[in-house]
């Protein structure tokens, strides 16, 4: 082995090191992470590792996802397929009816996921949408007892109670990428649109679910002000999304990424956030390809179901790679640390 290579890996286990003494990541030593090369990546995985094996063990979260309402939406998000200003060919339908959640809720159940997400498209809900998002949550509970976490757009803060009180465990709505940059991405609401829905929830005493979307154009600074910016938040649930680009949005034939980089970036996400549950979201399956198993050395939870517009993975092949991996599903309860 050269001294260079034994240099990194000692660099990198001392980081990991770091980390788990109680001091923070640097915004240094963050650049430099998302800056290194692909000789440095086995070894920042393993320091990474270490971290998540602590506080999780080998144990890994599922989710299942129901586009509960889907395109409609007059926002001008350029990412999405839903948005005013996309093209793309997708299903658009009102918000879906209490049988059609209580079947995507069944389906969680049987699928091992431990939470239940239910999206709706748009700016926000109204409040005979929350009423109904409501009144089905009360029922899932009742009958599955799943964690629910609720993605509806920006809330009122009368809404955002009512929805804590129906049992709503977590809201999400993603910062998506960095303060300096939102506006490249959408016009029609702003970046403290977001903050405020955040902190709308977060006082109705639910937890916060919120993440990013890499592979927008963001320089290396976008990605770290976001990723610090949900340290700040005390988000209790990250997902990280790697663009899967639509034909038909504006970000369509946009492909920055490659398996490598997203690697680590999540190997960022847990080094700023050791503690904090962190899933490989959107995109997982076309950016991290033949790679997607090494990003649970880094994250302990995915989606294991289709993403809003868009297939994943199958869950028999999810199912395969986690128990290849030696890792194991865990289902019901909180978080576990070996």
């Amino acid at each position: 082995m050269s001294s260079i290579e034994t240099t990194t890996q000692l660099q990198w286990h001392e980081v990991a090191q770091q980390v788990l003494s109680g001091n923070a990541l640097t915004r240094e030593q963050g650049l430099e992470l998302l800056q290194s090369s692909d000789s440095e990546l086995l070894d920042l995985l393993a320091a990474t590792f270490l971290v998540r094996r602590t506080y999780f063990g080998r144990t890994v979260q599922l989710y299942y996802l129901k586009n509960a309402k889907s395109g409609l939406c007059p926002e001008d998000c350029g990412y999405c397929s839903q948005s005013i200003v996309s093209d793309a060919p997708i299903e658009k339908y009102t918000i879906a009816n209490e049988r059609v959640l209580m079947e995507g809720a069944a389906k969680a159940a049987s699928s091992q996921a431990r939470t239940y997400c239910i999206v709706a498209s748009g700016r926000g809900p109204t409040d005979r949408e929350v009423d109904h998002v409501c009144r089905v949550v009360e029922k899932i509970k009742a009958d599955h007892g799943l964690h629910i976490c609720a993605c509806l757009g920006l809330l009122k803060p009368d809404q955002a109670q009512r929805l804590a009180d129906a049992g709503v465990d977590r809201i999400n709505h993603n910062l998506n990428t960095s303060r300096r940059y939102y506006e490249e991405i959408c016009t029609t609401h702003t970046y403290q649109d977001r903050i405020d829905t955040l902190e709308v929830a977060q006082k109705a005493g639910m937890e916060l679910c919120s993440g990013l979307i890499v592979g927008m154009g963001e320089t290396h600074d976008d990605i770290l002000d976001t990723v610090f910016e949900l340290h700040a938040l005390n988000v209790k649930s990250i997902p990280v999304n790697f663009l899967h680009s639509i034909d038909g949005t504006p970000l369509e034939k946009r492909e920055d990424l490659d398996p490598r980089q997203c690697l680590r970036i999540l190997c960022l996400l847990r080094l700023v956030h050791p503690a904090t549950e962190i899933r490989i979201a959107g995109g997982r399956e076309v950016n991290l390809r033949s790679m997607q198993a090494m990003g649970l050395y880094a994250a302990n939870s995915i989606f294991v179901s289709d993403y809003l517009t868009t297939k994943g993975q199958s869950a028999e092949d999810d199912f395969s790679m986690i128990e290849d991996l030696g890792f194991e599903v865990i289902i019901g309860g909180h978080e576990m640390a070996s």
